[in-house]
């Protein structure tokens, strides 16, 4: 096996709807941990079951964080990511498709995410932030992004400069334009008119005159509108009629757009529950985020029924093991108490790292079975119950995987445990949990870009 070793920097690296049931993916093993402040690109043999010829692991670690890196790790496959990008592009061409890399990639990396998205075919970036858009232009990517949520303390001339798209939805407009005068630059915008999600985006009253104005900004040369867009409410409940409605209130501010004079070349509506259920809202562009990742959307039908492959894989060593007596109670609170004799397994991830504190009875993969969490999460560790047939001496150290692919339990069963969603369970994995890559392109994806190396 060849390993290539890379001196790192010291540093740091939805709109949720219904979860759904079982996902099925390819899995993904664990690996042991390279030494700290070290990315570790490793060529597997041929012959190793699991891999395919070519592919690459890149654990990306925090050593000031997390010493000993594979204690416990998230492993981004980056094969899977492409594979959701080229599935879903296939269902909505001739419509582009943006990657949204929001929120670091819904927990997954958004540098690395973003360049593989981009290479299977993504044509434009999702970012919902300027700064998170100005961080991939610092990593070198030059694709198309389009950051919708700002303050006003906002960047707006680096947005410019960098050339990021922005989305306005009111008061951003004029701000915009200055800075566009300032800098002698035409801004591309984005115009958002609120549909029925009533959060951010224009409200249809407001809406002829934010039209107006901009074709007037437009003509002056200080602004391009290049999009309009909105955002689905529902679209996850394919039998609600609101989707429907939006649409509706969609096409309606297009045709005040058009009579204001604007020509925007992209339209823009349907997340991935909107993309999945409404071909009629694909227009120019749709917006995948969820299901990039490999997650469905749609309550009752699974990523396996998509076509797509859960892209993450959180799993860690246990950390501890003990045979405790009948009525022994466990974490805080003492919720629960064993009813018989039984060994207990210490794992060591907690709320610290994005494990929800009231995921009790979630499931944990360990030595071939699927078990469950027992009592409070706490700060940095939680309790499975392994039964009394389990040797503590047989466990310590050995893999025990929270959620991944085909064959281990998937993140909406954790979703269901937290009474929350898919999208929280990824997104919420804390940068205490270091990412590792895998996929036949990982080392490039995973890489700092050239001139910020130390």
């Amino acid at each position: 096996m060849r390993v290539l070793r890379v001196r790192l920097r010291q540093g740091g690296g939805g709109h949720a709807q219904h979860s759904a049931t079982r996902a099925s993916s390819g899995r993904r093993r664990g690996f042991p941990g390279p030494p700290p402040r070290c990315r570790t690109v490793t060529s597997p043999r041929a012959d190793r079951p699991g891999r395919r010829r070519g592919s690459r692991v890149v654990p990306v670690h925090h050593p000031e964080l997390t010493p000993g890196g594979a204690e416990r790790v998230a492993t981004i496959d980056l094969d899977a990511i492409e594979h959701n990008v080229r599935t879903i592009a296939s269902k909505v061409a001739p419509a582009r498709v943006m990657a949204v890399v929001k929120a670091d990639a819904y927990g997954h990396g958004a540098v690395p995410v973003a360049r593989a998205a981009l290479r299977a075919g993504a044509a434009f970036l999702g970012a919902v932030h300027v700064s998170e858009a100005l961080a991939l232009r610092a990593a070198g990517i030059d694709a198309p992004i389009l950051s919708w949520l700002h303050t006003a303390s906002t960047d707006f001339p680096a947005a410019l400069a960098a050339g990021v798209d922005l989305g306005v939805s009111g008061w951003e407009l004029e701000p915009i334009a200055e800075a566009a005068r300032a800098a002698g630059r035409t801004a591309r915008v984005h115009l958002k008119i609120d549909t029925g999600l009533g959060r951010n985006g224009c409200p249809a009253d407001l809406w002829p005159a934010l039209t107006a104005r901009a074709a007037e900004l437009e003509a002056e040369g200080v602004l391009r509108v290049a999009g309009i867009f909105s955002h689905f409410s529902v679209a996850d409940e394919p039998e609600r009629p609101e989707t429907g409605e939006q649409l509706g209130a969609f096409e309606a501010a297009l045709e005040v757009a058009r009579a204001a004079g604007l020509r925007p070349e992209t339209r823009h509506i349907a997340n991935t529950p909107g993309l999945l259920t409404r071909t009629d809202a694909h227009y120019d562009m749709v917006r995948l985020g969820l299901g990039m990742y490999g997650l469905s959307p749609l309550e009752g039908v699974t990523s396996a029924d998509l076509g797509l492959r859960p892209a993450m894989r959180l799993s860690c060593q246990v950390a501890a093991a003990k045979r405790v007596p009948a009525g022994q109670g466990v974490s805080y609170g003492l919720r629960w108490h064993a009813q018989r004799p039984t060994t207990l397994a210490l794992i060591p991830l907690g709320y610290a790292d994005g494990i929800p504190r009231i995921a009790e009875g979630a499931p944990v993969l360990l030595g071939g079975r699927v078990l469950r969490s027992v009592g409070r999460v706490a700060m940095d560790q939680f309790v499975v119950d392994l039964g009394p047939d389990v040797a503590p001496e047989d466990v310590v150290g050995t893999e025990a995987v929270l959620f991944g692919g085909e064959g281990e339990p998937p993140v909406e069963a954790w979703a269901e445990a937290a009474s929350t969603l898919n999208y929280e369970i990824v997104t919420r994995i804390s940068p205490r949990v270091p990412r590792a890559y895998v996929g036949a392109h990982a080392a490039a994806d995973a890489a700092a870009p050239e001139g910020t190396r130390p």
